[in-house]
């Protein structure tokens, strides 16, 4: 049996501290985010996580989603009541705005709040995450009608949202789509055909499921360019706004999964379905790609969130387990044997899962605080730096975070030994989960191809040369003290790293495009440690700060160790992604398809 509690000294440090997210009391939302009201919302997020949906998430896993011979979907016990939970208490609305239902506070501190509801239960967070992705997308390119008939009660958590891309015959490439769209005399749309792998596509948690659907138009242009969104409800709306007759969308068949079992992930029909358009017509990959960027930031999310909690379950075991002595002598000479804890590489395993989860938390609400810049700040400069941050490093996030966040929850597995391998103790039920992380919302060969193909030379590369901007501007800042000198060394030398890749591969994108995306995953790497290494300097710096000033937790002492650790053990990586990316793709070209 696993345990979970919110690393609120954490999250509070990143936000109160190392952001000063008080600095953006001027902006939207943020006044309402005072320390006091962070403080409680945290807190009671924590709370409801480690009593109320942690326990359910073994549950989820071993029951699972049923569906019977009417196409109806049952979900595991509890969910709907931890469903309704989520819905009564403003959570899946918390950074909505106030005039649609939602709390009004920062994205920064709902993506705080995220983390510990995935971490705690990450199969009954997704229903909640893919409602959220609904609404923002209604938001920002529905009608005014739209929002108001569907918003407010997806975010009371009376209904639901989805989104509908994959088809059996199609994944990334949606251009290939043959879900068809067909207008009626009142403006509406009947919509045919098939779509798979859609998360909460049917369940028992809500009255009704509103589904957003991705379809061609009669007439259409081909490819992507003759895409349309349109909002399908499961149940048509009633003149009194309620639900009433069922709509022509079924649940074909649920799939049985590795991993996040207590999540329905459906097989929808869709047959003469009625839909109303969302935006406009034939640009419906507009509206989808608000869903699609605000789901690959939490699939990031979501991979932190298994990591943590791997690494507090193996942590804690490493602890308590006996087992062998130090080779230095008894630690524990009152005991049997010493806990595993004392042995060398028991701690570097826990450390590199530790210092990830830090790092990456922290470029997480980094990026979140670009999101609420990008929405709320007047300055127009500021806003396309935030909007540049945003496209440059969303693949990074859900690329590399996801990467390694399944390799810590192998890493916090292996800690129990044998153990690891048994259900009961919980932790190959945090590896099968995080598995998922790596492979929906674009695989993460898609996200180093986006990456290097199309978001590092958008603009003349603008959004990476104000990332080294950033970067080079703090070390100088912190190249005289002694207390970052360990950090900042090789900081300086990883970034020259990625500097050096980041030219070869712009050259190679005008040359030999080939040679380039054929580096794209060890770029994508190497650019993600950089940015983690950035993100631990920032932690140290301000850990020290407080230090200095008299604060003298165990957690916060920690930290500049911790700091040191990464770039010692996981930063020293880059020149072996360098090496790779200057090896070039020759080879990987010249070896003929019916060979490999």
């Amino acid at each position: 049996m696993t345990t979970y509690q919110a690393p609120l000294q954490d999250i509070h440090f990143l936000l109160n501290d190392v952001f000063q997210i008080d600095r953006f009391s001027n902006l939207a939302g943020f006044a309402d985010a005072s320390l006091d009201i962070r403080t409680a919302v945290l807190g009671e997020a924590a709370k409801l996580s480690e009593e109320a949906l942690h326990p359910l998430n073994a549950v989820g896993d071993r029951e699972g989603c049923s569906r019977n011979e009417n196409g109806e979907v049952a979900t595991p016990t509890g969910f709907r009541d931890g469903f309704k939970s989520l819905g009564e208490g403003g959570w899946i609305g918390l950074s909505a705005p106030i005039e649609y239902g939602g709390q009004g506070l920062p994205t920064t501190v709902a993506t705080a709040v995220g983390e510990i509801f995935a971490s705690a239960n990450m199969a009954l967070e997704i229903y909640a995450g893919l409602s959220r992705g609904a609404v923002a997308a209604l938001l920002k390119h529905g009608s005014e009608q739209q929002k108001r008939q569907f918003v407010p009660k997806i975010l009371s958590g009376e209904w639901s949202g989805t989104m509908n891309l994959t088809e059996p015959h199609c994944g990334t490439d949606l251009g290939l789509m043959r879900t068809k769209a067909v207008q009626q005399a009142d403006g509406s749309f009947r919509i045919t055909g098939t779509k798979i792998f859609i998360s909460g596509g049917e369940h028992d948690l809500t009255e009704n499921i509103i589904h957003l659907v991705l379809a061609r138009i009669e007439g259409a242009p081909p490819g992507i360019k003759g895409v349309s969104l349109f909002v399908v409800p499961k149940r048509l709306i009633d003149a009194g706004g309620k639900p009433g007759e069922r709509n022509g969308v079924s649940c074909g068949s649920i799939e049985h999964k590795m991993g996040i079992r207590g999540s329905a992930t459906c097989v929808l029909n869709y047959d003469n379905a009625v839909g109303w358009l969302v935006g406009r017509e034939n640009k419906g990959m507009e509206a989808m790609f608000v869903m699609m960027n605000e789901a690959r930031l939490g699939v990031g999310l979501q991979a932190l969130s298994q990591s943590e909690i791997a690494y507090q379950n193996a942590a804690t075991y490493a602890k308590e387990r006996l087992q062998g002595r130090a080779l230095t002598g008894p630690q524990a000479p009152d005991k049997s044997a010493d806990p595993i804890i004392v042995h060398p590489d028991v701690r570097r395993t826990l450390l590199s899962i530790r210092a990830f989860n830090e790092a990456a938390r922290a470029l997480i609400f980094w990026t979140a605080l670009k999101e609420d810049l990008a929405r709320c700040t007047e300055d127009p400069d500021e806003r396309e730096l935030a909007e540049d941050h945003l496209a440059l490093i969303t693949p990074v996030i859900k690329g590399v975070l996801s990467d390694r966040g399944f390799t810590n929850t192998v890493a916090a597995q292996q800690m129990f030994g044998g153990h690891g391998y048994i259900v009961e103790t919980g932790m190959e039920q945090f590896v099968r989960d995080c598995r998922i992380t790596m492979l929906y919302e674009g695989a993460n060969g898609i996200q180093a191809l986006d990456l290097v193909a199309r978001k590092l030379p958008r603009d003349g590369a603008r959004a990476i040369h104000s990332f080294f901007r950033d970067v080079n501007a703090f070390i100088d800042e912190s190249a005289g003290s002694s207390a970052l000198s360990p950090l900042v060394q090789p900081m300086r030398r990883s970034l020259r790293e990625l500097e050096q890749a980041t030219a070869l591969l712009l050259q190679r994108l005008r040359e030999q495009p080939n040679e380039a995306v054929a580096g794209s995953t060890d770029f994508m790497n190497l650019f993600g440690l950089v940015a983690l290494g950035y993100m631990w300097l920032r932690i140290v710096k301000t850990a020290n700060q407080r230090l200095a000033a008299g604060d003298s937790s165990p957690e916060l002492a920690a930290k500049p160790l911790i700091g040191r650790f990464f770039v010692e053990h996981l930063l020293s990586e880059t020149s072996t992604l360098l090496a790779r990316i200057q090896a070039g793709g020759a080879t990987v070209m010249a070896v003929p398809a019916e060979a490999i």
